[in-house]
């Protein structure tokens, strides 16, 4: 009997937090996303997709957050490094993005170092003061607060 392997993005489990922590945590250290804590993680755990094969290590995650009346943001995209450049990312984006459309988000930023990457989805920079404060609250926690060499880009949906 053939045995078919299932890969698939979904919304993430609790139980699978700490996990999710574990792969944040390694790419915070190079300052690619925000570290989170389990307590932001627990509370936000609606927020996270991850993408498995079967019930293997979970290879990617994104989360999609909401910030504030239509407006959301994709935060925490991470795909384990043997994976990266295989399309992990862009599916873990679009899974964002159609939840953003489900939602009824009317625009969706991200903060990044990668735009080129954000602009195949159609995103386009945009100054950092068009963003509401609000969306500000996190960088406190950043390694690179305050010399944030991150860059805006906003996709009207």
């Amino acid at each position: 009997m053939k045995v078919c392997q299932l890969t698939m993005i979904r919304k993430a489990l609790v139980k699978e937090v700490p996990e999710i922590r574990k792969m944040l945590a390694e790419f915070a250290q190079s300052g690619d996303v925000l570290p989170r804590t389990l307590a932001n993680l627990y509370s936000q755990v609606r927020d996270y997709l991850v993408y498995r094969k079967d019930e293997g290590v979970i290879l990617g995650v994104a989360a999609l957050h909401v910030c504030w009346d239509g407006l959301g943001e994709i935060r925490s995209l991470a795909v384990a490094r043997h994976y990266q450049r295989q399309g992990l990312g862009s599916r873990l984006v679009s899974a964002c993005l159609s939840e953003a459309r489900l939602l009824g988000l009317k625009q969706v930023f991200v903060l990044t170092t990668s735009p080129p990457f954000f602009e195949r989805f159609g995103f386009r920079i945009i100054p950092k003061e068009d963003l509401p404060p609000i969306v500000w609250a996190d960088c406190v926690d950043c390694l690179k607060f305050p010399d944030c060499d991150e860059i805006p880009l906003m996709l009207d949906l």
